[in-house]
C-alpha cells in the first residue's frame, strides 16, 4: 500500500499519466570502466583481451565510435557524468589527490534528479569525487559531501584516504585486499562482513546484482552507478579462471594481470546482465557502459595518439555501448560526436524526467538519436572543450607527444589543442583520427576563432569546492 501510494504520488508531481506509466519507466545502469582504452573491447577491435559480455550489450545495442571522456584523467571526468557539465565549471581540472577536495556541496546532480521522479538510486565502486575518509562519515554534518550528499540512497565504496590507499597500491593489494577497506552507507564495514575478504571487481558485481533484487521488490525503477575500478593500476592478477585463460607465452606479466582483470569485469557484465534476466526486467532496463579516459599502460587505444594524461584522441576518446532491448534496435554504430555531460540529459530524456528550466548544462539529450538515428543538431551541438592541466609524463611505454597541450576546442571535424589559450595543434578528426598532419599553418584564421573560443570559456565562472564556507 506504502509503495502505491508513493508511485501514486510521483505521477501526480512529475506528470505521469497513471501509475502504470511510472512502472514503465526504465531502470538504468551506468557501467564506467577506468582507464579502459578505446580498442581494449573486441566489440572496438581487440585482439587481446576477450569481452563475450560487453560486446553483446553492443552487439544488441549501439555503440558509438566517437564518444568522449571529458577529461584524460578519472575525477573530472566522474563530476562530467553526474552534472552534465564541464568538470572546469566546478573548477575541477585534474584528478583529486585523496585529500579535502570534492565536488562542491548542493550541486545538481543525476541521481538527484531521478530520485525526484521516485527512482531508486545508488552507487557502487570507485568514487574519487571527495567525503570518503572514515572522519568524513562519522561527522557528516561538519565535514564535506560524499554519495549520498550527492543524490544517492545508497553506496558502497572503498575508503578513499591516504596512506591507506598509496600503501595497497605499492603491495599490489588494491583488488585482492580491497574489501578490508570498504565504506557502505555512512559506516565501516568490518571484518565480520562477507565482503571483507573478496576480491573488489567481485565485491563491486555481487553488490550490483544485490541492489538489483533489493530495488525490484519495490515496483519502482532505479538506477544504478556502477563505477569499475578495472583496469587501474595497480595491475593485478585476476582470480581464476581469468588468470589461466588470459595465458599467453608473449605477454609481459603486467600484460597478463591487465588482460585478466578486464576479462574479470567482463564476467561481472554477464551475471548483472543475467541477473536482470532471471528477475524478468531486462527489457526495459537501459544500460550505458563506456570508460572514465583513454588507456594508461597497458591498455589499447588502436591507432589513436597519445593515452591517458594527454588531450590527443588516444587520452580522450573512449568506447560507449547503449543498450535497451524494449527500444533500440541491435546491431547499430553511430559515428556521431557525444560526450560525458551527455549521459545526464540522455537517461533523463530516457526515463521521462523534465530537467528543471534553471539548470545550466553543458550536455545535449542524445536519445531520439539512440532510438530513430535522427541526426544530432550541430548548431545544438555546438563547441565541445576541454581543459586539463599539464601532466608531463604520460601514462604510457613511451613519452608524451609534443607540443603539449592544456586545452581543447572541438567544433565539428576540426579539433584545436591549446596551450593556456594558444594554439598548438589543429586536426581534422574525420579525415586524420590518428593527428599526423598538424594543419594549424594553413587555417590559422580557423585556429584563432577557436582558440578565441577556449579563451572565453576558461574566462567563465565557477563553482569551487574551495569558495564554501567551512564546517
Amino acid at each position: 500500500m506504502q509503495q502505491q501510494l508513493l508511485l501514486i504520488s510521483c505521477a501526480i508531481l512529475f506528470g505521469f499519466s497513471d501509475t502504470t506509466n511510472a512502472l514503465e519507466r526504465p531502470n538504468l545502469i551506468l557501467l564506467l570502466a577506468d582507464d579502459l582504452g578505446y580498442a581494449d573491447l573486441s566489440a572496438f577491435g581487440s585482439e587481446a583481451v576477450r569481452t563475450p559480455h560487453i560486446d553483446k550489450l553492443a552487439q544488441g545495442g549501439m555503440k558509438f565510435t566517437q564518444f568522449y571522456a571529458a577529461s584524460a584523467v578519472c575525477t573530472p571526468t566522474r563530476a562530467s557524468v553526474l552534472t552534465g557539465r564541464y568538470p572546469l565549471r566546478f573548477d575541477i581540472h585534474r584528478h583529486f589527490p585523496d585529500d579535502e577536495s570534492h565536488l562542491p556541496r548542493g550541486v545538481m546532480t543525476l541521481p538527484g534528479l531521478l530520485k525526484r521522479a521516485c527512482y531508486q538510486t545508488a552507487h557502487v565502486g570507485k568514487w574519487h569525487l571527495g567525503g570518503l575518509h572514515l572522519k568524513h562519515i562519522r561527522d557528516r554534518a561538519h565535514s564535506i559531501p560524499g554519495p549520498q550528499q550527492h543524490g544517492f540512497d545508497h553506496y558502497l565504496c572503498q575508503n578513499e584516504e591516504q596512506p591507506l590507499r598509496g600503501k595497497l597500491g605499492r603491495a599490489r593489494r588494491l583488488y585482492r585486499d580491497g574489501g578490508t577497506c570498504l565504506i557502505r552507507d555512512e559506516r565501516q564495514v568490518g571484518p565480520d562482513h562477507p565482503y571483507y575478504n573478496r576480491h573488489f571487481t567481485d565485491i563491486n558485481g555481487d553488490e550490483t546484482m544485490a541492489l538489483i533484487r533489493r530495488f525490484q521488490k519495490t515496483n519502482r525503477p532505479f538506477f544504478i552507478n556502477v563505477w569499475w575500478l578495472v583496469p587501474h593500476m595497480p595491475y593485478e592478477p585476476a582470480p581464476e579462471p581469468h588468470w589461466s585463460r588470459t595465458a599467453q607465452r608473449h605477454i609481459t606479466d603486467d600484460q597478463h594481470r591487465f588482460r585478466s582483470m578486464v576479462e574479470q569485469m567482463d564476467a561481472k557484465v554477464g551475471q548483472i546482465v543475467a541477473t536482470l534476466e532471471q528477475l524478468g526486467i531486462r527489457e526495459n532496463t537501459l544500460i550505458l557502459f563506456t570508460s572514465d579516459n583513454g588507456a594508461a599502460y597497458e591498455g589499447g587505444i588502436g591507432r589513436l595518439k597519445g593515452g591517458k594524461t594527454d588531450l590527443h584522441e588516444g587520452g580522450i576518446r573512449v568506447p560507449m555501448i547503449v543498450n535497451w532491448p524494449k527500444r533500440i534496435s541491435a546491431g547499430r554504430s553511430s559515428n556521431t560526436l557525444a560526450h560525458t555531460n551527455d549521459i545526464l540529459p540522455t537517461f533523463c530524456a530516457a526515463a521521462r524526467v523534465q530537467l528543471p528550466r534553471d539548470l545550466a548544462i553543458d550536455g545535449i539529450n542524445l536519445l531520439p538519436h539512440i532510438l530513430d538515428d535522427r541526426p544530432v543538431d550541430e548548431v545544438q551541438r555546438g563547441t565541445l572543450f576541454w581543459q586539463l592541466d599539464l601532466y608531463k609524463h604520460l601514462q604510457r611505454h613511451y613519452p608524451k607527444p609534443k607540443p603539449y597541450s592544456t586545452e581543447v576546442a572541438r567544433r565539428g571535424p576540426w579539433k584545436l589543442l591549446c596551450r593556456d589559450g594558444k594554439p598548438r595543434e589543429l586536426f581534422n578528426i574525420e579525415t586524420d583520427a590518428r593527428e599526423t598532419n598538424d594543419l594549424l599553418a594553413e587555417r590559422p584564421e580557423l585556429a584563432e576563432e577557436l582558440a578565441k573560443s577556449v579563451r572565453v570559456f576558461l574566462a567563465e565562472p565557477r563553482q569551487s569546492w574551495i569558495d564554501e564556507p567551512s564546517h
